[in-house]
């Protein structure tokens, strides 16, 4: 991805790919590293308490993520969990979930259990949840699936271990990551960025190239930093001339359904917790058929980041008429009314990356309709990487006329419908990305909607169908870095969404495209 700020170092990694769990020190239960898609962690004894512990004791400020699928509870109220600032095996943080449908941030001490937290969550056997611990100094976050659901300030444990626990239940573990709270403020520098900020803002993929009289996409760099809190202030900001950050604190409830965004500006939600209920963004000047080539003052240089988007009214995202260098990043949108991010009618240069879909069903349209040929044709240039498209049922994403339309490195995870299609005479390519139960990871044609050319390369189908090809497409002609795809669910799960921005960087081939083949720089 692009260029970002050494905002969190990553301080321990484990996905058991190598076979054995060395450096994990268990308590109760049966481990063993098992297989499931990929490599896991497994502990298979239902009838007792089992935990195993890893990292360093001096661990202090830290973020301990992993995925979790429970297999089996033994009884009602059982739980799986995961550990951080672990004294022992029987003194430690925990986020649980339990099998009554709760998560519980916790606290054990000597093996007694305090409950500092809660909330409801859907709890299901067989499925994956993506738990997260954030600790720094005596503030608790519990996270699943990247919504921040339990918090608490207790002083208990300063540091410890990390670890994975079981209470009556049997469970896989896999992409265990242990990452700092990251360096704190320059002392030279005389405007250091607030708490939360992703840090610098560069963008790759379409949005980093030139063209339309626009060089790459820096949003409102050069312009003010504002902070919002309220619905009023942020549609003033938002709609306002001129270079401008707008950063976002607090989940803000917009009256739905739009609200315009014009060309310059960089949104960026502070922390983890930041964004929009029950409205969505227009980028995008208002609809005119009539408009076949993009006007000069097309909505352009826009940056979305580190952004929640729930329940909205219409879209959480819609773009629109030939806006062009959009960068959509790091952001989590659930469900909502329609779209979670559509590009439409002309609009061109844009990327979507690091984002993860939860739950959307009609996720991410390309292309109004069959009969707007005249403004899509061409044009619809769209990067799409690195996104968790988490139970999203269809339009992941839907294409048509877009050409050199690439959607690289994403994982899928339980989609319902379809993955990608490709449709009136679009271009797609379709590489590198982990496909996880998905029937129909990709197709030509979808209902009324005639075929698109689209080429597959180098994708992991895990349970998975085999999927639909046909026709050729040209290779983009931006630098870009290829995964090897088997690899690309850890990586996704633990780095896309809001809170992780800093979390990037993973060992890839980087490929320069370029008229009509790829360059490899090993």
């Amino acid at each position: 991805m692009g260029a970002t700020g050494a905002y969190a170092d990553t301080l321990f990694t484990d996905d058991f790919e190598d076979g054995n769990s060395t450096g994990w020190t268990s308590s109760g239960g049966s481990w063993s590293v098992a297989t499931d898609g990929s490599r896991v962690y497994r502990q298979s004894g239902t009838s007792s308490d089992a935990r195993s512990l890893a990292g360093t004791a001096s661990w202090t400020d830290y973020s301990v993520q992993a995925t979790v699928k429970p297999t089996a509870f033994n009884g009602s109220n059982r739980f799986v969990a995961l550990l951080a600032r672990a004294q022992s095996s029987t003194s430690y943080y925990y986020l649980a979930l339990r099998s009554n449908n709760t998560v519980e941030l916790k606290r054990l001490t000597g093996g007694s259990s305090t409950t500092l937290d809660s909330a409801t969550t859907t709890v299901t056997v067989g499925t994956a949840y993506t738990l997260r611990i954030d600790v720094a100094g005596s503030s608790l976050k519990g996270y699943v699936n990247g919504t921040l659901l339990t918090e608490a300030t207790d002083s208990q444990f300063a540091s410890g271990r990390i670890g994975v626990a079981t209470f009556n239940a049997s469970a896989n573990f896999d992409n265990v990551q242990v990452t700092s709270a990251g360096p704190g403020p320059d002392p030279t520098d005389p405007t250091p960025d607030p708490p939360g900020n992703p840090g610098p803002n560069v963008a790759d993929g379409w949005a980093s190239v030139d063209a339309w009289g626009q060089n790459g996409t820096t949003g409102g760099a050069g312009g003010p930093t504002v902070t919002v809190t309220t619905a009023a202030q942020f549609i003033a900001e938002a709609a306002s001339t001129g270079p401008k950050i707008i950063q976002v604190s607090g989940l803000i409830t917009l009256p739905g359904p739009m609200h315009e965004v014009t060309s310059d500006k960089t949104i960026v939600g502070l922390g983890a917790n930041s964004g929009f209920t029950g409205g969505g963004l227009n980028i995008g000047l208002p609809v005119d058929n009539a408009v076949t080539s993009p006007p000069a003052n097309a909505v352009h240089n826009v940056i979305l980041r580190n952004l929640n988007f729930r329940n909205w009214a219409d879209d959480a995202v819609n773009v629109q008429m030939f806006s062009h260098h959009i960068w959509i990043d790091h952001n989590t949108w659930t469900t909502g009314a329609d779209g979670g991010v559509d590009i439409k009618r002309g609009s061109s240069y844009v990327t979507v990356s690091y984002n993860h879909a939860d739950g959307t069903d009609k996720n991410m349209l390309l292309g109004h309709d069959d009969g707007n040929a005249a403004q899509d044709t061409g044009r619809l240039k769209v990067s799409y990487h690195h996104n968790f498209f988490d139970e999203t049922r269809q339009r992941n994403p839907r294409v048509r006329f877009g050409d050199q339309v690439h959607v690289y490195s994403n994982y899928y995870y339980n989609t319902g419908d379809y993955g990608v299609a490709a449709t009136e005479d679009s271009g797609v390519i379709v590489e590198g990305n982990y496909f996880e139960n998905v029937d129909d990871p990709y197709h030509l044609a979808e209902a009324s909607s005639g075929p698109g050319r689209l080429v597959a390369r180098n994708n992991c189908l895990v349970n998975t169908g085999e999927g639909e090809t046909g026709g050729s497409v040209t290779n983009p002609p931006y630098p870009y870095t290829i995964t090897t795809a088997c690899d690309i669910k850890a990586v996704v799960t633990a780095q896309a969404g809001v809170g992780k921005v800093g979390l990037c960087g993973h060992d890839g081939l980087d490929v320069a495209g370029g008229g009509d083949g790829v360059r490899v720089r090993r």
